[in-house]
């Protein structure tokens, strides 16, 4: 079989053709490659700036826990302290307070006995008593002396509860009168005549003294 030279042409032209296309499917895989390696970079360095955020999220979380546990620290000691400080003012008020009171309860009063921190236990319950004072014999009486540095209503209750219980702990004073003064350097009017009205006498700081500060005509509660 002859082939004729216009198939030949035609066999040209279509291989011209074939390579033309070729090359421009070429071009264009290239372009897409070109393309795609750019996204892989691009990818590539947003993972490595995902990485130095993590990196720096991980590095605060520390920083951040390690503060955390300064503070928890320190939280913990200005605790102690404010307790410590607590106990001490206390302290300083009782000790403030018992020279006074020694006066108002022996001459004013009558009491024989006179004693600052009383704790009295019974198995497990345990009471303790800021002052307490009595006498026997004629006058036969006990007084409860609470202190406080400031007096709240709480503290009425407090010292009414430890008159309810006072026979319980001390039964040596149980045909005894029992009655309850509590003292303050701060006390608003509104405690002062909530405790007055509960049958309490009510002791407050007067340049530097403690004072007795009920009416003349108060009638006092006994338990």
């Amino acid at each position: 079989m002859t082939t004729t030279a216009d198939e030949v042409w035609e066999i040209l032209r279509e291989l011209v053709e074939f390579q033309k296309q070729t090359e421009l499917q070429m071009r264009e895989t290239g372009e897409q490659i070109r393309k795609n390696g750019e996204q892989i970079r691009k990818n590539g360095e947003q993972l490595r700036e995902t990485r130095e955020q993590f990196k720096e999220v991980r590095e605060l979380q520390k920083e951040t826990g390690e503060q955390m546990k300064k503070t928890d620290r320190k939280i913990k000691e200005l605790g102690k302290q404010i307790g410590g400080l607590a106990d001490k003012f206390g302290s300083f008020t009782e000790g403030l307070a018992l020279p006074s009171m020694e006066k108002i309860l022996s001459k004013q009063f009558k009491m024989e006995v006179i004693s600052p921190r009383v704790r009295v236990r019974k198995g497990a319950e345990e009471m303790e008593i800021d002052v307490l004072a009595y006498s026997n014999g004629g006058i036969n009486r006990a007084y409860v002396v609470e202190v406080k540095s400031h007096a709240k209503e709480e503290a009425i209750e407090q010292l009414k509860n430890i008159l309810d219980r006072f026979r319980h702990f001390f039964p040596e004073h149980q045909n005894k009168q029992v009655y309850g003064i509590l003292t303050a350097v701060d006390m608003s009017a509104d405690v002062r005549n909530k405790a007055l009205q509960e049958g309490l006498y009510v002791a407050r700081i007067h340049n530097d003294v403690f004072k007795m500060n009920t009416p003349k005509n108060f009638q006092p509660q006994s338990w």
